[in-house]
C-alpha cells in the first residue's frame, strides 16, 4: 500500500474523507486497531509527553475485552472512533453483516462513553460503495487518510515509517499509525521522532470530530 493516497482516488471516492484542508498547518494523527494493553497505554504516554491529542479508531472487540484501556483514551481527552467489531474486510463481507458489525461497535463505545460516535474507518480501507452509502445514510462520516506510516510492515524499519510520514505530510493530512502488536516495533521506533519533527515544522495536532 502506498504511503500517500493519489489525488485521483480522493476524487473518485469523494464521499469519503481523505484529508481536512486548512491554511493553519493543522494535521490529524490517528491510530487504528486498538485498544490493547500492550501498546495503547504507551502511545498515550507519548501523546501526553508532547501535549497533543489524537483520534483512535477502535476495534469493538478490543473495547469489549479491554474497557479500562479504552476508558483511558477517553479520560485523556482523545477522540475515539469506530473501526468495526472484528476488523472486517468490506470487500469480502456481505453488506448487511458489515453494517451490523459497525453498529455493534457503536453500541460497545456507547456503553462506556454515553456518546453515539459516528466516525468510521473501514479496516484495510476496503469498503464497498453500497456499504459506504448505507453507513453515511445512518449518519456516519467515512474517515480515510492521505498519509500512511506503513508501520505494520515488518519488512520496513522505523526510519522508513518516519520517512513515509515526513515526505508526504501537508496541512490537513490525516496520518495513520497502528496501536497493535504487529506494528509495535516500528511504532515505538518512529512515533516520538515524527511528532517532534512535525512540531518543529510548525504543525499542530487536532482530533477528528
Amino acid at each position: 500500500m502506498q504511503a500517500k493516497i493519489p489525488s485521483i482516488i480522493k476524487t473518485i471516492f469523494y464521499n469519503q474523507i481523505w484529508n481536512i484542508p486548512n491554511d493553519e498547518k493543522k494535521i490529524f494523527l490517528t491510530f487504528d486497531d486498538g485498544p490493547i494493553p500492550e501498546v495503547t497505554p504507551w502511545v498515550l504516554s507519548v501523546l501526553k509527553q508532547y501535549n497533543i491529542k489524537a483520534t483512535f479508531f477502535c476495534i469493538g472487540d478490543n473495547v469489549r475485552k479491554y474497557p479500562e484501556v479504552f476508558k483511558q483514551i477517553v479520560a485523556e481527552g482523545h477522540q475515539v472512533a469506530n473501526h468495526s467489531f472484528n476488523h472486517l474486510n468490506g470487500w469480502k463481507t456481505k453488506t448487511k453483516d458489515y453494517i451490523e458489525n459497525v453498529l455493534e461497535t457503536e453500541n460497545e463505545i456507547l456503553k462506556h462513553t454515553n456518546l453515539s460516535i459516528k466516525l468510521f474507518r473501514p479496516p484495510y480501507g476496503k469498503i464497498k460503495p453500497k456499504q459506504s452509502y448505507k453507513l453515511r445514510k445512518l449518519g456516519f462520516k467515512i474517515i480515510m487518510w492521505d498519509v500512511l506510516s506503513i508501520d505494520y510492515d515488518l519488512n520496513l524499519l522505523p526510519e522508513n515509517c518516519e520517512q513515509n510520514v515526513m515526505q508526504h505530510v501537508t496541512s490537513g493530512s490525516i496520518i495513520i499509525f497502528h496501536d497493535s502488536i504487529k506494528a509495535s516495533k516500528n511504532l515505538s521506533g518512529s512515533l516520538s521522532s515524527v511528532i517532534e519533527k512535525l512540531l518543529k515544522s510548525g504543525y499542530s495536532f487536532e482530533t477528528i470530530n
